[in-house]
Order: C-alpha cells, then structure tokens, then sequence
C-alpha cells in the first residue's frame, strides 16, 4: 500500500492524477456485489414476470453503459477508451438475490477498477428499481474489487472467484 493519496495535492487539494508519462498497458479489473431480496422477488425475476420487462437484460445493459460513462459520474476518473465491458448475473438460491460481476478491459495509463465497481453498483441499482414495486427491502452488498491485472502495481488478486457451470 502507498503512503500517500494520489488525488490528493502537495497542499492538500484534490486533483485529477497526470497519467501523461504513464506506459499504456493492457488493464483489465474484476468487481462483483450482490443484491439480496426476498425468495418470491428471486421467483418474479426468474419466471420474467416483472411489470418493467426483462429485470437482468435491462441491469446488464445498464451495467455496461455505465462502466463506459465512469469518468462522467466519479469527477477525478479519467475517460478511457474501453475495449470490453462485461457484466454477469447469476441467481442465487441461497443469498436469496442476483450475483453481479464485471469485468472491464482497455489498454491504457490508467486502471479500470472504478469502471468495473461502476459496473456492478448500477446494474444493482438497476435491480432494485425494476423490482421496488413487489420488494422495498432489497439490500444492495458486498461491492468490492475482485483483482486487477496490469499497470505500474502489477496483479491484485483480493479473492479467487467459483467459476459458473456456463
């Protein structure tokens, strides 16, 4: 961990990191959360019965357009030429609720973990709107970095993913 908060000025003001003498390399960062709900809300989503459509499609489309407007919602991110934005939702049984991953890719100076945490956050975000009409006790959690791959920190992994049976 660095000792000191890049965003952060010599006289303590925040600024956008110059990432001008930065190599561009390939990055690529995996975030997931969840969103825990009632089993008979699982159900409506499953059987795609909700009056709004088609819950998970709408979550992951909005899942995408979001990672690709980071820089427009966090104001010291950078705008990055995206290459790949994947969004996942798997129902859980046993949460009861919706896993969420995303994985973002570019070749760039800077990281795409904020755009993967963006990601998951309004694909969640999105869930809960599509189905407040049956549930206003859903819990959006557990948004975290997975791992990043690439730039001058090199590999991060925080925790190794189950892969799906897909």
């Amino acid at each position: 961990m660095t000792e000191t908060l890049s965003h952060i000025d010599e006289n303590g003001k925040a600024r956008m990191v110059d990432v001008s003498e930065k190599n561009e390399t390939v990055r690529i960062a995996v975030a997931q959360g969840e969103i825990k709900m009632e089993r008979t809300t699982l159900e409506l989503i499953r059987s795609g019965v909700m009056k709004k459509g088609d819950v998970l499609t709408v979550a992951q489309i909005a899942g995408i357009q979001a990672a690709k407007r980071t820089s427009e919602l966090i104001p010291l991110c950078h705008p990055l030429p995206i290459s790949q934005v994947k969004v996942d939702l798997q129902l859980d049984d046993n949460l009861p609720g919706v896993q969420i991953t995303a994985t973002v890719k570019v070749t760039g100076k800077t990281g795409v973990e904020m755009e993967a945490l963006t990601a998951v956050s309004v694909a969640a975000l999105t869930i809960y709107d599509m189905a407040k009409a049956v549930e206003k006790t859903m819990k959006i959690q557990n948004i975290r970095l997975i791992e990043k791959h690439g730039g001058r920190s090199g590999d991060i992994v925080n925790e190794v993913l189950e892969k799906s049976d897909e």
